[in-house]
């Protein structure tokens, strides 16, 4: 795939704030599900370390509010800054995804990569936390690492090389995301399906020099993506 948008981002810096598979990937073969406008209000639901907010914010002229709990907003908004950003185009805060401090309707999108799969197992999660700050008619779009299909009762022996079986029950396959999501009233599932940039976002992650990319590195090498996908999610809220 191309991506014209990540690639504004050197290598280096992709390397050094991404937190799993290249985000800046997922991110823009997730907004190209969508037609979001330029200007609009969008919620970075989990936005790490702000790869995937300064994306949105500097390629696709969105205010990009940047929610995550475990990154620190003065970190984000000093690397936000070095990306040519202001503090109008993109807000980073610390926030919990259950918890969010947000009006009624002041989103016009919410957009997550590589998280939801930690708070919206819950399928009480969108309807009650998520959906009431997303205006009527706005969309929801989500890079859900997942699996090609369950196989929780028989986890393959690749998986196991760098992952418990409790870490991997944070994967499921469409057809579990697929019926967690529609049990929720109020929101329209436009499309799911798998991801087609899974593997080169892998291989990027695993080539970063961290601790985290190297824990991962055994079982991607021992044929992990076999088994493993990642799961685009547009929803629109009724």
């Amino acid at each position: 795939m191309n991506f014209p948008k990540a690639e504004t981002f050197p290598q280096s810096i992709m390397r050094e704030r991404s937190m799993g598979p290249n985000p800046l990937k997922l991110c823009e073969e997730l907004l190209a599900l969508a037609d979001i406008p330029v200007g609009s209000v969008v919620l970075d639901l989990g936005s790490g370390a702000g790869l995937t907010s300064a994306l949105m914010a500097r390629e696709c002229g969105f205010i990009v509010y940047a929610a995550d709990l475990w990154s620190d907003p003065s970190d984000n908004m000093r690397f936000l800054e070095g990306c040519g950003l202001t503090n109008r185009q993109v807000v980073p805060l610390k926030a919990d995804a259950t918890a969010l401090p947000f009006a009624h309707g002041f989103f016009d999108a919410v957009v997550s990569v590589d998280s939801y799969n930690y708070f919206g197992r819950d399928p009480a999660y969108l309807g009650t936390h998520l959906l009431p700050f997303v205006k009527r008619g706005g969309e929801l779009l989500f890079a859900i690492p997942g699996m090609v299909r369950d196989c929780h009762d028989d986890l393959p022996a690749c998986l196991l090389a760098s992952w418990t079986p409790e870490q991997l029950e944070f994967m499921h396959d469409i057809g579990w995301w697929r019926e967690n999501i529609g049990q929720t009233d109020g929101v329209e599932i436009l499309d799911m399906r798998e991801m087609s940039c899974t593997r080169e976002a892998w291989a990027d992650w695993v080539a970063c020099d961290n601790e985290y990319a190297a824990g991962d590195r055994a079982a991607v090498e021992a044929g992990a993506l076999d088994y493993l996908n990642t799961i685009a999610v547009r929803l629109r809220r009724r």
